[in-house]
C-alpha cells in the first residue's frame, strides 16, 4: 500500500506530508483549495510529464517522495530485473526538480520515468478526472473483459500471441518474396559477389587482433630497437657498462671476503645480481633480434590488415559478425536460387500457422464469451447497487476469423440502457459523464477480487451525482476498500462520511503567499468538515446533527 506522500515547493504547496492508512482514505476541501494537487504530485512522482511553472519558488529545489510498503511479487521481480535493491518490503520513489530539470530515484537508484511506470504499474492505479472516457473505446473494453477472465485466459493469450508473432513474420517474408524476377536476379548476383569477397579473404578467428599487434610492433620497430640497444649497451661489458662495473666490484669484494663474514655475504649477493644481469642481457639481445623485419614482411602484414578492415567495414564490426553476415547471405541466396520451392514452403507454413492461430483464437474467444456472460450479470447487479434501478447491460463480442489481430479474433462493445423499454446502445451514445463514472466504479468493484493492484485512486468519482446515488457510490467505494487501499478526492458528504481516514486540504495566506496544507482529521474534526459539506455557508446545529448521524450510518454500513 501507499504509506506516505511528502511534497516540497510544488505549486501551492510549500512543504507538507501525509501518511495514508489502510481502507478508504478520503480528501475533502473548499473549491480551489488544491485537492487536485494530491493527484498531480502522485502522478509526477510516478514519472508523469513535468508541467511548466510547477515549481512554487524557482530559486529553490522541489521534491516529491512516495513510500510504499508491498510484498507484491511482480514489483519485486521488476526491481530485481532492473538491478534495483529492495529494503525489505519498502519502496521509496523520489523526484527531485532543480533548474527545470528532474531526477527520479527508486530506492536510491536513478531511473527513467518509463522505468518507474513499468515497475509501479501493479502498485497503484490512478483514476483521474475524465478517465472514465476511456470506457468509450472498444480496445479498453476488451482489456476490461480480459482482466475479468484473468488466469483462465492468460495461458491461452500467451500461446495466441506467440503464434500471432510467428504468423506475421511468415506473412512478412511472403510479402518480401513477391518481387520482380529481374530484381531477384540482381539481388542474387550481389549476394554471390559479397559471399565470394568474404570467402576469398579466408579469415581466421582472432586474426585481426594478432595482426594489429604485429603491425604496431613493426611500425614502431626502429624506435624500439634504438632504445633496447641503448639499454643493452648500458648493462653490458663495455667500459662503464653495468656488467663491467659489477665484475670489478665482485673482484674487489673477493679480496676481502675471506677476512669478514659480512663481506662474504655481500660478495655472494653481488654475484647473484651479476647472474640476473646476464639473463637480462640475453633477453635484450633476443628482443632486439626479433625487432628486425624485412620491408616485404611489413608490407604483407599491412596489406592483410587493410583487407580485413575493409571486409569489417562492409559486413560487420568483428570477424564473428562478418561470418554471421556471410551465413545469412548464403541462406538468402539459397532462397533466391530455389525461389519457387521457398515461396511454396512459406505459403504452406502461412496456411498452417494461420489455421493454428484461428484455432487458438477460437479457444480465446470461447473463454471471453463465458467471461462476458458472468461479467454482464455482475456489472448489472453492481450498477443496480449504484442506483441504476432499471439498467440493462450487455457485452457484445464480434469474432472475425478472417483477420486475426494482435489481441485475438474478437472486438468488444459494451452496451447499456438506463431507461425502461429502451434498447441497449453503445456507451458512447447513451451514458452521461456521471453515468460513465458510475459504470467505471462498478467495473472497479467487480474486478476488485481479481485486481492485484494494491492502491486505487479516484479523483472526482462523484461527478454529476448526488443524494441517494452518492450514498450508493460511497458504499461501493467501501466494498472496494475492504480488499484494496483506496484514496478518493470528493466534495460529497455521503462519500466523505464513509472514510476510514479523512484528510482536509485547506488553503491560506502566509507571509503574503497562498499556501495549501494537508491534515488528517479526528472524529470531531471530520464531523465539522461533513457539516461544512452539508450546510455550505451556514452551519446550524441541525446540520451538525445530520453530520453526526451520517457518520454513525457509515460506521454501521462498514460492519
Amino acid at each position: 500500500m501507499l504509506y506516505s506522500l511528502n511534497v516540497k515547493n510544488i505549486a501551492l504547496i510549500d512543504e507538507t506530508g501525509v501518511e495514508f492508512g489502510e481502507g478508504l482514505n478520503i480528501f475533502t476541501g473548499e473549491t480551489g483549495a488544491g485537492k487536485s494537487l494530491v493527484i498531480g504530485a502522485l502522478t509526477l512522482a510516478l514519472g508523469g510529464k513535468l508541467p511548466k511553472d510547477i515549481v512554487r519558488d524557482e530559486t529553490k529545489d522541489a521534491d516529491i517522495e512516495l513510500v510504499f510498503y508491498t510484498d507484491n511479487k511482480e514489483v519485486k521481480a521488476a526491481l530485481s530485473r532492473a538491478d534495483i535493491g529492495a529494503d525489505e518490503d519498502s519502496l521509496i520513489i523520489r523526484r527531485h526538480i532543480s533548474s527545470g530539470r528532474s531526477v527520479i530515484k527508486l530506492n536510491d537508484s536513478t531511473v527513467t520515468a518509463a522505468a518507474v511506470k513499468g515497475i509501479t504499474g501493479s502498485l497503484i492505479d490512478i483514476h483521474g478526472q475524465h478517465e472514465h472516457q476511456k470506457l468509450l473505446y472498444g480496445k479498453n473494453q476488451l482489456e476490461i473483459l480480459d482482466s475479468y477472465a484473468g488466469e483462465s485466459e492468460a495461458e491461452v493469450t500467451e500461446e495466441y500471441h506467440k503464434l500471432y508473432v510467428n504468423h506475421r513474420e511468415i506473412v512478412k517474408k511472403l510479402s518480401e518474396a513477391d518481387t520482380d524476377p529481374s530484381e531477384r536476379l540482381r539481388e542474387a548476383e550481389l549476394l554471390r559477389f559479397e559471399i565470394n569477397e568474404i570467402e576469398s579473404a579466408k579469415l581466421q578467428p582472432g586474426e585481426d587482433e594478432e595482426l594489429e599487434e604485429r603491425f604496431a610492433l613493426m611500425n614502431n620497430s626502429l624506435k624500439l630497437s634504438v632504445h633496447a640497444s641503448e639499454a643493452a649497451a648500458l648493462t653490458g661489458y663495455d667500459e662503464d657498462g653495468a656488467s663491467d662495473r659489477i665484475s670489478r666490484a665482485i673482484r674487489s669484494l673477493g679480496e676481502i671476503a675471506h677476512l669478514d663474514k659480512r663481506a662474504e655475504d655481500l660478495s655472494e649477493q653481488l654475484g647473484e645480481i651479476d647472474a640476473l644481469l646476464a639473463d637480462l642481457r640475453k633477453d635484450l639481445e633476443n628482443y632486439i633480434g626479433e625487432l628486425k623485419f624485412s620491408e616485404e614482411d611489413f608490407n604483407l602484414v599491412r596489406e592483410r590488415l587493410d583487407l580485413i578492415n575493409t571486409i569489417k567495414v562492409k559486413y560487420g564490426r568483428s570477424l564473428s559478425e562478418v561470418e554471421a553476415a556471410a551465413d545469412e547471405k548464403r541462406r538468402r541466396l539459397m532462397e533466391l536460387e530455389n525461389f519457387d520451392e521457398t515461396v511454396k514452403a512459406l505459403k504452406e507454413e502461412e496456411q498452417k500457422t494461420g489455421q493454428e492461430l484461428r484455432r487458438v483464437g477460437g479457444r480465446l474467444s470461447d473463454i471471453r464469451h463465458k467471461a462476458a456472460a458472468e461479467l454482464e450479470k455482475k456489472l448489472k447487479e453492481e450498477l443496480e447497487e449504484l442506483n441504476f434501478e432499471t439498467v440493462s447491460f450487455e457485452i457484445n463480442i464480434a469474432t472475425d476469423e478472417d483477420e486475426p489481430k494482435e489481441n485475438g479474433l474478437d472486438s468488444v462493445e459494451f452496451l447499456i440502457s438506463t431507461n425502461p423499454g429502451e434498447k441497449v446502445k453503445p456507451l458512447a451514445q447513451v451514458a452521461s459523464g456521471g453515468e460513465l463514472s458510475r459504470v467505471m466504479l462498478a467495473i472497479k468493484t467487480v474486478l476488485a477480487d481479481s485486481d492485484k493492484t494494491d492502491t486505487l485512486i479516484f479523483d472526482e468519482i462523484d461527478e454529476g451525482i448526488s443524494g441517494r446515488t452518492a450514498q450508493k457510490v460511497s458504499e461501493s467505494l467501501q466494498r472496494i476498500a475492504k480488499r484494496h487501499q483506496v484514496i478518493c478526492i470528493t466534495h460529497l458528504p455521503q462519500i466523505a462520511a464513509m472514510a476510514d481516514h479523512h484528510f482536509l486540504i485547506s488553503k491560506g495566506v502566509e507571509d503574503g503567499k497562498t499556501k495549501t496544507s494537508l491534515k488528517e482529521l479526528d472524529h470531531e474534526e471530520s464531523v465539522k468538515e461533513l457539516s461544512r459539506l452539508l450546510g455550505g455557508a451556514e452551519i446550524t446545529d441541525k446540520v451538525v446533527e445530520n453530520a453526526r448521524e451520517m457518520k454513525k450510518l457509515a460506521e454501521r454500513i462498514k460492519i
